[in-house]
């Protein structure tokens, strides 16, 4: 199933999460907001002039901010970037702001809306309690993406395909972000069990996993092409009602000691959003990380003024 999709931001994020889309056949009418109105009819355009290669020929145009209320799912990619020097908690005042006024735009939104900008869990926090939707319908991208890169970093330690690895990363997405090596596998055996996996290894794959961000954009200024997918993979389990099990972001009541904080946890994911956190299996230290994930972001909240 397709539907009716919105993207707020066409900037690198926001035309790769466009692409990507299409691509996927997830859209029968994608529907782009910009503030430069020249930049979204023109990306409105080039897209468009696309349909003949898209799985799906959905019609792409441009939109006010109201329209997208009856979207069926609606992606936040406006806001600044950050640089290689900030972390992305650096980027929470500005960007805050911007989450609360496109909050009060989409009050009343019947469909999922999905937070992308950075830093994603804090703002996932500043757009539910502004539009004063249900948590589980106001997602972020999270650490979906530290879960991909986790598994392409093990995939490549063991030579061995990264859907057959299966490792999740849980918390902030930032430099608190938690990479639940305890509970991975591959192929239904425990990684630690793997013939020459060395545990030295792990720091070292938790430094590149949290660190990549500032190395891409480090060397090309923006990191897009990736979470562009993963957008598009969270949007089809939205979309087609998939129920797939996704490390998202939402505002969490009571699970694992954390309560009142969006951060990542898995969660099934379906056409009401991510209604069903799971509780993984930790380790003692990753409790004690998790907790701290946590409070880092709780600290971010009260220290910007966002709640």
């Amino acid at each position: 199933m397709a539907g009716r999709i919105g993207i707020i931001g066409m900037g690198w994020v926001g035309t790769s999460v466009a692409i990507s889309t299409l691509h996927r056949g997830l859209a029968t009418e994608l529907l782009v907001h910009d503030v430069r109105r020249d930049v979204a009819e023109g990306e409105a355009m080039d897209l468009g002039h696309g349909a003949l290669f898209y799985s799906r020929a959905a019609r792409v145009r441009t939109a006010e901010l109201e329209e997208l209320r009856d979207a069926d799912a609606v992606i936040i990619a406006a806001g600044r970037s950050g640089t290689a020097s900030e972390t992305r908690l650096d980027l929470l005042r500005e960007n805050a702001r911007l989450a609360r006024e496109l909050g009060d735009g989409l009050r009343g939104a019947r469909g999922v809306l999905v937070m992308v900008t950075n830093p994603v869990d804090v703002l996932t926090q500043v757009l539910r309690e502004t539009t004063g939707l249900p948590p589980e319908r106001v997602i972020g991208t999270g650490t979906m993406l530290d879960t991909a890169r986790l598994r392409h970093e093990v995939a490549h330690a063991i030579d061995v395909h990264p859907q057959s690895v299966h490792a999740q990363v849980v918390g902030e997405h930032g430099d608190s972000a938690v990479a639940l090596f305890s509970s991975a596998t591959v192929g239904g055996a425990p990684l630690r069990d793997w013939p020459g996996w060395a545990p030295d290894a792990e720091d070292g794959i938790r430094t590149r996993v949290r660190r990549a961000a500032y190395e891409i954009i480090q060397r090309k200024g923006a990191t897009n092409h990736a979470i562009g997918l993963v957008t598009a993979a969270l949007l089809a389990a939205v979309l087609t009602d998939e129920r797939r099990v996704l490390t998202v972001s939402r505002v969490h009541a009571a699970v694992l000691d954390v309560r009142g904080v969006a951060l990542s946890l898995p969660a099934v994911v379906g056409r009401d959003g991510a209604a069903e956190v799971l509780e993984p299996t930790l380790s003692e230290v990753e409790t004690d990380q998790l907790r701290h994930s946590a409070s880092v972001l709780r600290e971010a909240v009260r220290a910007a003024g966002v709640a």
